[in-house]
């Protein structure tokens, strides 16, 4: 079955009815699942035949959508998704669409601000242009069900239908199967370090289109424009463009190379049973030992590939006797709570995690102190729900402890907070504020919230 026959049997399913009939989001779809199929079932299959795809108008108007519900601010050229839309939409993708038939597109300048971090600190956060996140949007939609078909089990970040929660769960079952020996490993600016050279040679295990390759390659040497300055990037040599929609992609891709090593049973990985579970670049090993060999050999892959491991925040444990951390959670070996002699494996959000909703919650009441009743409760509930939700994982995690001090932080902080606004003459003041706003206008009680999934 070659790449002709793909195309004709994609074609084959779209023509069953008229294509005025077929909605984008599914031939987009068919597509998806056509590739990804031939990937999986031929393994060395090389797709020499991509680029076509980047113009297909269904492709173009398909990651318009996901750009533009996923919003964000206009890049360098200040065209922001309002603007286009004034401008007309149609007339815009066509434009787009010309420009990478004709492989006259060339991406713009990647603007770049400092957002604060939690200890004080800074990191870059990058913007490109609409223009440019558009054309990411659709180089993603083709390559990713090719390269999902390669991707190992224990690969969590930034994949179609898996998330932390996932993650989480894999790690729970690893040590309830007995893998208590925990490496937990940090690598030093993942993204800022991988090489564009050996990027590329593990890109074409799969792909062999030139012109998706140097597409892929104008990406990765963009422009970058800060505080009033270009910066070029056609020396860049090293990292994937900072907030590249392509970005999380390209750095699965590379990190697949360990993910790989690893699950093989004829590695010395395989030899003691170790396992891996990452998420984008936060990963750690688990096995019953984890010999020093096991470390070196890691260590040196990681070396080749232009990686290096930050040791100040790598450790080794046994997780019987030691927590560890891993996305926001912490992750212990705890006596039962009901006195028993018995220990369980107790998942909760880490301190750093809940000083960051207190802190959130804090600055949130801080700027607001203008907003009725209602609409404090309308705009803690956004803040306050997704904490909730990203921390109770059904039947692996155990919140309760976090969120009744949780609890106990919004009932202080809102009784301050309409103390404060007492010489306006507050009605809350004097009042159990939490309580009222929980039952009058709808705040979120942590100890009363059940995460609930939304229906698809």
């Amino acid at each position: 079955m070659n790449q002709e026959r793909v195309d004709a049997d994609v074609q084959g399913e779209l023509f069953k009815r008229r294509r005025s009939e077929i909605p984008d989001a599914e031939r987009v779809l068919i597509l998806q699942e056509k590739l990804y199929q031939k990937a999986k079932q031929e393994r060395g299959y090389k797709f020499y035949v991509l680029y076509d795809k980047m113009f297909i108008p269904y492709m173009i108007r398909e990651a318009w959508k996901t750009v533009r519900a996923n919003g964000g601010a206009s890049g360098v050229d200040s065209v922001t998704i309002a603007k286009i839309e004034e401008y007309g939409v149609e007339s815009y993708l066509k434009e787009l669409g010309e420009d990478l038939r004709k492989q006259l597109y060339e991406p713009q300048a990647v603007k770049r601000v400092m957002i604060p971090k939690a200890n004080g600190g800074e990191r870059p956060l990058g913007i490109p242009t609409v223009r440019d996140r558009i054309a990411q949007t659709v180089c993603k939609m083709i390559l990713e069900p090719i390269f999902e078909a390669d991707f190992e089990e224990g690969s969590y970040g930034f994949r179609p239908n898996r998330s932390s929660k996932d993650a989480i769960a894999a790690i729970k079952e690893n040590l309830k199967e007995g893998n208590t020996e925990v490496y937990d490993a940090d690598l030093s600016k993942y993204f800022d370090t991988i090489p564009h050279d050996k990027l590329q040679i593990a890109m074409k295990e799969r792909i062999t289109d030139p012109r998706i390759l140097k597409l892929i390659n104008k990406w990765l040497k963009v422009p970058v424009f800060e505080d009033g300055q270009y910066k070029s990037g056609k020396g860049n040599r090293t990292g994937t463009p900072q907030g590249g929609v392509i970005s999380p992609l390209l750095a699965n891709v590379y990190f697949h190379l360990i993910d790989r090593i690893v699950n093989n049973t004829k590695s010395l990985f395989g030899k003691y049973g170790v396992r891996i579970v990452r998420y984008a670049d936060d990963f750690v090993l688990m096995g019953k030992t984890l010999p020093i060999a096991i470390i070196e050999k890691l260590k040196s892959l990681l070396q080749r590939m232009g990686l290096t491991i930050n040791e100040t925040k790598t450790r080794q444990i046994d997780a019987r006797k030691e927590g560890f951390n891993f996305l926001g959670f912490t992750i212990r070996y705890d006596l039962d709570v009901k006195g028993r002699k018995t220990k369980y494996w107790n998942i909760m959000p880490a301190k750093k995690s809940e000083q960051k909703i207190r802190d959130k919650v804090e600055e949130y009441l801080k700027t607001h102190g203008h907003f009725n009743a209602r609409n404090v409760a309308i705009g803690l509930n956004t803040i306050l729900r997704g904490w909730l939700n990203y921390f109770d994982i059904k039947g692996v995690s155990y919140p309760a402890m976090s969120k009744r001090r949780l609890r106990f932080y919004l009932f202080n902080s809102l009784n301050r907070y309409y103390a404060r606004k007492s010489q306006r003459k507050c009605r809350l003041y004097g009042h159990n504020a939490f309580e009222v706003l929980s039952t009058k206008f709808g705040l979120i009680d942590p100890m009363k919230y059940v995460y609930r999934p939304a229906r698809l």
